[in-house]
């Protein structure tokens, strides 16, 4: 495995493991108001940013996010688009 495609998969690893934290964070502000609805975006935005304020691996999941958001978007404009290096 060369060094880029490495560090791409820690990179993807690193976000994961805040996205856990995050969604276990906006769980806890979830089951604080009682298990309220309609408050979902709220929560996830504030458990985001409590989660985040504190890392050093922000950046990280913002480009991370960001990489993977363009990629959907892409995925969900182009349903056939077959990346040249899928299958490399």
């Amino acid at each position: 495995m060369d060094s880029d495609t490495r560090r791409k998969k820690q990179q993807q690893l690193m976000t994961e493991l805040l996205e856990r934290k995050i969604r276990l964070h906006a769980q806890h502000l979830y089951d604080q108001r009682g298990q309220a609805e309609g408050m979902a975006l709220q929560d996830w935005v504030q458990a985001e940013t409590a989660v985040l304020e504190n890392s050093t691996l922000a950046p990280v999941y913002r480009k991370t996010k960001s990489q993977n958001d363009e990629a959907k978007a892409v995925n969900e404009a182009n349903p056939d688009f077959v990346p040249s290096d899928c299958c490399a």
